[in-house]
């Protein structure tokens, strides 16, 4: 048997984290922070949700980073699209309330483990959406488009686009510097930008890059 955890500890770190990042967080989403937490890691141990084991290195490469792209979002209607476990946007979702989040994914336990996530933590701003990006209607356009995923960022604006509002923007989350991903002259019909994050604790690069669509792009869709 491994060593006990010390989730106090652990929810410390969350604080300092956000604090870090300049992110507030309430005494009560603090605490969901933590309790979304365990259960993730709970839920670990049997239907491998992530790769990532430890609590620790859990908060600085999933919950940290997550954050680290709060003073971006735009908008009152986000949608994280490919979320997985959550991440970011049931991090982004319990850390700042007051946004209408859907989170959606192929990956049926996945989608399991967030609506249990919903059910424990008693958090109402937040749908599931258990569908391919390509297929997803949604009932109105969406103010920010976040997504964590490996896809290249031509790839990702392609299948996400018709998600958007006129004046809503894309956030894709990358590792090293993505700008070989994209078109030599960048995406056609969309202006971006790429922003370089510091996440606490995390010695990895993280970059964002923010896509904005041109709207006579967005007029033809």
């Amino acid at each position: 048997m491994g060593a006990k955890i010390d989730w106090q500890s652990v929810t410390s770190q969350i604080e300092l984290g956000a604090d870090q990042l300049r992110v507030p967080l309430s005494s009560s989403a603090l605490v969901k922070l933590g309790d979304y937490l365990q259960l993730l890691y709970r839920w670990n141990q049997t239907y491998n949700l992530t790769a990532v084991r430890d609590p620790q290195q859990m908060v600085e490469q999933h919950l940290l980073d997550s954050l680290s792209i709060a003073d971006y979002l735009t908008g009152e209607r986000c949608i994280d699209v490919g979320t997985g476990a959550g991440l970011p946007g049931m991090v982004l979702a319990i850390a700042l309330p007051g946004r209408q989040w859907t989170l959606l994914d192929t990956n049926g336990k996945k989608i399991r483990f967030l609506r249990q996530v919903l059910i424990e933590l008693g958090i109402k701003d937040v749908e599931l959406a258990h569908q391919r990006v390509e297929r997803f209607t949604p009932a109105a356009p969406f103010d920010t488009v976040v997504t964590r995923a490996v896809t290249s960022v031509s790839e990702l604006w392609s299948k996400c686009r018709h998600l958007l509002s006129c004046s809503g923007c894309m956030l894709a989350m990358k590792g090293k510097s993505p700008w070989l991903e994209l078109p030599e002259g960048g995406l056609v019909d969309a202006n971006t930008s790429c922003i370089q994050l510091t996440v606490p604790g995390l010695d990895a690069e993280r970059h964002l890059i923010k896509i904005e669509p041109q709207s006579s792009s967005l007029s033809k869709l």
